[in-house]
């Protein structure tokens, strides 16, 4: 080695030789500074859609919606969101889109923050169980309950329905209660006794014929 290939550093009488980066280093670490540049054009500042957070999203409802093949579209009433307060596997899916956007107002488990405490037998916007739904949907409160409906499918707007309605009840020490007292959501009424055993068929299902005897012995028959 000539004593050309050493740099002017010495350090305690040690000298260190000139060793350049290799051409296809260099022309690597321009490259990724191009690409850098061009990537964040298309991806950042491209059309929307493009982003990594949109692509996500999309993917995400895709998914969505291929489990909501299994039951359809469900319809905000009440006969739909009391038959899901019994479906535990549609439950999780209900609880799922509450942790992921509603515990910052209503607390993990439901017991109110900057929201109302949802697990009392007290609210404010709320007459029956499809006016969780509705509150859900549309909002209240002139914003301070903003409307999901854009945000959320309808199918999980049901379904948050649903887990929101089982809380009720635990009476969870957080918030205090806000609202007035309202009855039950199965109180007994020939509508809350009207439940479906299945969502999606409840939508396709035609009438079941009931029987029930007279007092001549002779049957009627009847549209349930």
């Amino acid at each position: 080695m000539s004593d050309n290939s050493l740099t002017d550093h010495a350090y305690d009488g040690i000298q260190e030789f000139d060793n350049p980066l290799p051409g296809w280093w260099k022309w690597m670490f321009v490259g990724s500074i191009v690409f850098s540049v061009l990537y964040a054009m298309v991806f950042s500042m491209g059309a929307p859609g493009r982003s990594m957070v949109d692509q996500y999203d999309a993917a995400l409802a895709a998914n969505t919606r291929l489990q909501f093949k299994e039951i359809g579209d469900l319809s905000a009433d009440r006969a739909t969101i009391l038959a899901y307060m019994q479906k535990d596997e549609w439950l999780k899916v209900g609880q799922v889109v509450f942790k992921t956007n509603c515990i910052s107002c209503h607390g993990r488990e439901g017991e109110g923050n900057v929201g109302p405490n949802l697990t009392d037998d007290v609210y404010k916007n709320v007459r029956d169980v499809e006016g969780i739904a509705r509150v859900i949907a549309q909002g209240a409160n002139k914003g301070a309950m903003p409307a999901w409906a854009n945000r959320l499918h309808p199918n999980e707007v049901v379904l948050v329905a649903a887990y929101v309605a089982t809380m009720r009840g635990q009476n969870l020490p957080g918030r205090a209660p806000e609202g007035n007292p309202i009855p039950p959501w199965d109180d007994g009424s020939p509508e809350s006794q009207n439940v479906p055993t299945d969502g999606a068929a409840a939508d396709d299902a035609g009438t079941t014929e009931e029987t029930e005897t007279t007092e001549d012995g002779e049957t009627e028959g009847g549209g349930a």
